[in-house]
This record gives structure tokens, C-alpha cells and sequence, in this order.
């Protein structure tokens, strides 16, 4: 005691009480990726333990479908809170806006896969025989013990590498097949495109295409041929995201393709028109869960 307290005045102890907040937290892992290429598809697998990691809201253009191995994962979607708990399924349709956070300080484990729209539509197609769409999940989390330790089982044994070709495209098959089958929803119809809906898709096209850019408002209005106050309010209701969220997630997911090319940080960062390297780097983490160099070395190392 007479120890700690001498140090406590000479001058350590502030340092001991901006610590102590960070020692109650377990130690996060680097997050581990895999891409794998099938007859179905391209597939990218994620294990990750995140503590204090919290997801902006953002969409996938790939199917993400998990499993929780331990904690809880909560998130907005489609209108509702949602819990994940641990031996859940978690998974989002494309395009569906979502954000995620940890709901205990032990953080969560879940291991992801990503699948390419067109692997998830030949899965359907194949278990029904004729041509399919897109499957459709209305719910975020299932619960259903069986579907998710196959799941977990299949994810080890593509991430192990250590299974062929065969054996992971029948797993595969076999295991979406199931959570297609048994969980699967009708497809809500679509709304009527009215002319706020095409003004919105050519707002998205005029950012999908000049994303590298400094784009304005006055930009999109124009583009979207709607006022900017308009457009803003309008963009948000059909998408889910901000015009500058919509922009910033493009700017990710090209960011991700130039670092699979082997581009530096920086010269992504200039490349893709973020201000600098930092504001860059918490883009990413926000939408990815890593930073750009951690999601450089995952996938280098797979």
C-alpha cells in the first residue's frame, strides 16, 4: 500500500486512472480473412472478436451470413433492434442498412461468411431446380442451434484450408440450401418507381461513378434533377444512408479492391478523395471492423 500510494503522488497516478478503464476491456484479436473461390462463387470468410468496435450504419453489395460463437451482438435493422445472441445466426439481404455494436464489455466472436449475390442465387437455383432470385431474409437474427453449428463447422473447415474443393462446394450447397429452405421469406413487392425514385437512382449513379471526387450537393440536385433539400431528405427515405454516407461506403469498397491490388495506405487514401490518411483510416474501421493495414495483412496472410 505505502508503495502505490508514494507512486500515486509522485505523479503516477493519473496515468494509473486513464489506464484502468482500458485494463477492464479483454484484449480485441486481429480480425482473420479468407477468400475462397468456387463453381458457386467468390466467398470471403471473417472470424473476428470485436469489444469496443461499433459499425456505422452501412449496407453489403455480398450476402454476410454468422455465427455467433460467444457475446452478443445488437444492431438496427429493418426498422428494428435486434439482438444476436451467442449460437444466433446473424445475416442481412444486401443492401439493407444495418449498423452493429457489442452489448457486454467481453465484446463478441462471430465468424462471417460473404457471399457473392450470384453464389446465394445459384444455391436457390439449385435446390429448386428452375432459376431463382435473390433469396429474401425479413428477420436479421434466426435461432435455430442445428443450422448454426453447421454453419460454424463449415466456416473452420474453409478457413482451415485443410478440405477439397468438392467436399466445401457440397458442404456449401448443402448447409445454404438448409437456411434458404427453412428460413427464407417471399420477396416484398416492389414499390411503384415513381420519378423521386428514378432521381434517386440517378443521384447513386452520378456518386458510383464520380466517387474519387469532391462532390457537392449542388452536384447530386443537379444530376438527380431535384432541389438539394429535396434530394436529401428523399435519398435518406429511399436508401437508408446520407448521400455522404452512400459516398463514403463506395469510397470503402474501392479502397478495399485497390489494397487487394497492393496499394499503399496513403496513395489509397489521395486516390480515393478522403481529406487524409487518418480520416481514411476511421472510415474503414467504422464500416470493415479493422483498420486498412489489418485488413491488408488478413488478407495477406490467408
Amino acid at each position: 500500500m505505502s508503495a502505490l500510494y508514494f507512486r500515486a503522488n509522485t505523479g503516477v497516478r493519473p496515468y494509473i486512472s486513464l489506464l484502468f478503464p482500458l485494463m477492464l476491456f479483454p484484449k480485441q484479436d486481429a480480425p482473420i480473412l479468407r477468400r475462397l473461390t468456387t463453381n458457386f462463387g467468390a466467398i470471403t470468410l471473417l472470424r473476428a472478436r470485436y469489444v469496443r468496435q461499433h459499425f456505422s450504419r452501412h449496407t453489403h453489395e455480398d450476402f454476410p451470413v454468422g455465427v455467433i460463437e460467444e457475446g452478443a451482438l445488437g444492431f438496427d435493422y429493418r426498422g428494428e433492434s435486434v439482438i444476436a445472441p451467442q449460437g444466433s445466426i446473424n445475416l442481412a439481404n444486401p443492401g439493407e442498412p444495418h449498423n452493429g455494436h457489442a452489448l457486454r464489455d467481453s465484446g463478441w466472436t462471430y465468424r462471417m461468411f460473404y457471399l457473392d449475390i450470384d453464389a446465394m442465387r445459384r444455391i436457390a437455383s439449385e435446390i429448386k431446380d428452375v432459376p431463382a432470385d435473390i433469396p429474401f431474409f425479413t428477420s436479421g437474427v434466426l435461432h435455430d442451434p442445428a443450422l448454426a453449428a453447421e454453419l460454424r463447422e463449415l466456416h473452420a473447415a474453409c478457413e482451415s484450408g485443410a478440405s477439397g474443393q468438392l467436399e466445401v462446394e457440397t458442404r456449401l450447397l448443402l448447409t445454404f440450401g438448409q437456411l434458404i429452405s427453412n428460413h427464407a421469406d417471399s420477396r416484398p413487392q416492389p414499390r411503384r418507381i415513381g420519378a423521386e425514385s428514378q432521381a434517386i437512382r440517378r443521384a447513386k449513379a452520378y456518386i458510383d461513378a464520380c466517387y474519387r471526387e469532391d462532390i457537392t450537393l449542388h452536384d447530386l440536385s443537379r444530376a438527380a434533377f431535384l432541389s438539394p433539400f429535396h434530394l436529401a431528405r428523399v435519398f435518406q427515405q429511399e436508401t437508408g444512408l446520407p448521400p455522404h454516407a452512400y459516398l463514403i461506403q463506395q469510397r470503402i469498397v474501392h479502397a478495399k479492391e485497390l489494397l487487394l491490388q497492393g496499394w499503399g495506405l496513403t496513395e489509397v487514401a489521395y486516390e480515393l478523395g478522403f481529406v487524409d490518411q487518418s480520416h481514411f483510416h476511421r472510415h474503414f474501421k467504422r464500416i470493415v471492423g479493422m483498420t486498412p493495414g489489418e485488413y491488408r495483412r488478413a488478407v495477406y496472410a490467408a
